[in-house]
């Protein structure tokens, strides 16, 4: 049971956010490491890659990191807060996200054609930011004749519902940052 958790948890693939090919500028010693920050896929976790040898990598590259043969990274480091990311990194980490939530966009729309309720009070449509009751009850109602099939559908027949792209970033962002209770697609 354990080790079926430990694989579920586990990522794929990662997109580079930054890349540094004589490691970070304030360790010591003269052994430094090249060193690539990057966010996974799967579940966005924020990662430190140790790339092969030889290997050049961009931003916004996206790499394999799972079990097996890999070709550009030789290990994986650990997972990383926010707090350590170089400012590319972090300049560059909302672009990630952005690629990976117009990659995954389905997983993203099911959230919103399976979302229950939290508790009798809250809705998990309502941990997003900018959704409230009203939101919360038009997608609901607009779900239960037939399911989204897109952000574009969605934005098409819920009535003054803002972007739900930019709603499923900024709540990513924010857990990512750390600043939520309840982690909705971070894992």
């Amino acid at each position: 049971m354990e080790q079926d958790i430990a694989k579920q948890v586990r990522e794929e693939n990662a997109i580079i956010l930054d890349y540094l090919p004589y490691g970070y500028p304030f360790e010591q010693g003269a052994m430094k490491v090249p060193i690539a920050q990057g966010l996974g896929l799967a579940h966005l976790s924020l990662l430190e890659l140790i790339p092969k040898k030889e290997i050049f990598l961009q931003p916004h590259q996206q790499v394999y990191i799972g079990e097996g043969k890999r070709d550009e990274i030789h290990h994986i480091k650990g997972k990383i807060g926010i707090d350590k990311l170089t400012s590319t990194a972090r300049n560059e980490l909302q672009h990630a996200v952005e690629k990976v939530v117009e990659l995954k966009e389905k997983e993203f729309i099911e959230f919103f054609n399976k979302a229950q309720p939290l508790s009798m009070r809250m809705h998990q449509l309502e941990l997003l930011p900018g959704f409230g009751k009203k939101h919360m009850w038009e997608v609901i109602e607009a779900r239960k004749g037939k399911p989204f099939i897109s952000f574009e559908d969605l934005k098409n027949r819920v009535k003054l519902l803002p972007d739900p792209k930019l709603i499923v970033i900024k709540r990513i962002m924010l857990e990512i940052e750390g600043k939520e209770k309840y982690y909705v697609f971070v894992k």
